[in-house]
């Protein structure tokens, strides 16, 4: 006999909350596919987005982090701590008065980000091409086009700056939200778990005559 473990009951606390709030989830995921197609529709804009929304999380943290570090002037690492909230509260300020350099500053981290996810996968999809079988190959072709998504995002500085960020921020919502979308209408049609309980048999049946 198996022993639930804590991950078995984290995961079905998770698949009953989905579960109750189904349309919560369903509509959050339709919000995020709509957001996505926008941004998608103009980068730019999106990109720009992307900088202020950052600028005023870097500076949010950076100002929450400086009173913290005040308050707590007698803990180990002081200096350390309030160099970085001084740090997070430059970049957000940055990011928020010059947004539009702060997008060249993200194309150059994402395109950075693409190059070395690229040559991660394409060692890992050889070193492994005799444990993966057949399926080193996609693996392999995964990293290849991270590397050609990298190539196009850094040889087209400073221009893809205006559309790299937004158009990967607009996918990664598309996907976000379809997978919301996927998790609601799974949760609707009881289908979410594989665990869910039998239905009951029809009023006036046996119960043990099979149906």
């Amino acid at each position: 006999m198996t022993v639930p473990g804590p991950m078995d009951d984290i995961e079905k606390r998770v698949t009953a909350s989905v579960t109750r709030h189904w349309k919560a989830f369903l509509i959050e995921g339709i919000l995020l596919v709509i957001l996505g197609f926008g941004a998608i529709a103009v980068p730019p804009l999106a990109s720009i987005g992307v900088a202020i929304f950052l600028g005023w999380m870097f500076l949010i943290s950076g100002i929450a982090g400086l009173f913290l570090t005040f308050s707590m002037r007698q803990v180990p690492g002081f200096w350390w701590a309030l160099l970085s909230a001084v740090v997070a509260i430059v970049a957000g300020g940055i990011l928020l008065w010059r947004p539009l350099e702060g997008t060249l500053s993200l194309t150059i981290v994402v395109g950075a980000y693409f190059l070395a996810e690229g040559v991660a996968t394409i060692l890992y999809a050889l070193e492994h091409r005799k444990e993966l079988t057949g399926r080193w190959g996609w693996v392999l072709l995964g990293g290849v086009m991270d590397l050609i998504i990298s190539g196009v995002i850094l040889a087209g500085l400073p221009g893809s700056a205006l559309w790299a960020v937004g158009l990967l921020a607009g996918i990664n919502l598309v996907f976000g939200g379809a997978t919301l979308i996927g998790m609601a209408l799974a949760a609707r049609d009881g289908k979410l778990s594989a665990d869910a309980p039998a239905s009951s048999p029809k009023p006036g049946a046996d119960p043990s005559k099979p149906a």
